[in-house]
């Protein structure tokens, strides 16, 4: 059994205890979200993760700024809910952070692919040598089914090796594969704080704290887990922008990226301030 999409945990529970007799392993898409210390501290399957009984509802939970989230909350609960039903030995929790690559539909990889394909100067957050690390939406899928093939139990943090990518090589692979002439003007954290950038939605991807990208996969990598490079997620990404209308209809795509009054008001303050480096 492999389920996708469990966020309330007794209903998770239920289903888990119908499949247990009959079904040899559950493998539960879970999230980085459920550790207690995401997205503030670098984060291993050995660190905290939040508590949640594994028959609670909906409601359970809440959301802190910059901290725990129900979302986290109900997660935690779900990989409770299959672990009671199934056991240790017979439950694979596979932990994501980002899930980037062709048909995503929150909209992170196509908002920055479009604005970078509009050309121009693009307000890029922070700095160029930021590393990241979101997985393809394909290997997280290959490593699920490696999982199953080989029997693996426990938990597994799913993401691209820490220091494997950049904020600018992302950026430099969203011009590549759009074949756009946009320049890039890298503009600091604190400026963008002191304007009210919204992190992680306004600059998708954009995160300040030290724990977002510091997701430690050396269990998931030294049990199979291969990562392609994000070059390939870019380019294969926009393909499918290009081919399919499914890129612009999903209604969490809404909530992603700054307009662009407010990217070039942004800009021209920076410019103002004389702080600016080439």
């Amino acid at each position: 059994m492999v389920d996708t999409s469990g966020y309330v945990p007794r209903n998770v529970f239920g289903v888990a205890r119908a499949l247990a007799p009959v079904a040899d392993r559950y493998v539960f898409m879970s999230t980085v979200s459920v550790y207690r210390d995401w997205p503030t501290r670098p984060l291993s399957e050995r660190s905290d993760v939040l508590y949640c009984s594994p028959d609670a509802g909906p409601d359970y939970g809440t959301d802190t700024e910059d901290g725990p989230t129900q979302y986290g909350y109900q997660k935690a609960g779900c990989e409770a809910a299959a672990v009671a039903a199934f056991g240790t030995d017979r439950t694979t929790i596979l932990r994501p952070g980002v899930v980037l690559g062709p048909r995503e539909y929150v909209g992170r990889l196509p908002w920055w692919l479009r604005r970078v394909a509009a050309g121009g100067n693009v307000l890029a957050p922070g700095s160029p040598d930021r590393t990241i690390q979101p997985v393809d939406v394909r290997d997280l899928a290959a490593f699920a089914l490696h999982t199953i093939t080989e029997g693996f139990s426990g938990a597994f943090n799913v993401c691209a090796p820490v220091d494997g990518a950049t904020f600018g090589g992302l950026l430099a692979d969203c011009a590549h594969a759009t074949g756009s002439d946009a320049s890039f003007d890298w503009v600091p954290d604190e400026v963008l704080l002191n304007h009210g950038v919204r992190q992680w939605s306004e600059l998708p991807l954009w995160r300040t704290f030290d724990g977002v990208w510091r997701v430690d996969t050396a269990r998931a990598q030294a049990s199979g887990l291969r990562c392609r490079p994000l070059s390939l997620t870019v380019r294969d990404t926009w393909r499918w922008m290009v081919e399919s209308s499914e890129a612009s209809s999903h209604d969490r795509a809404a909530e992603i990226g700054i307009s662009r009054e407010k990217e070039a008001q942004v800009l021209a303050a920076w410019h103002r301030s004389g702080e600016r480096t080439s």
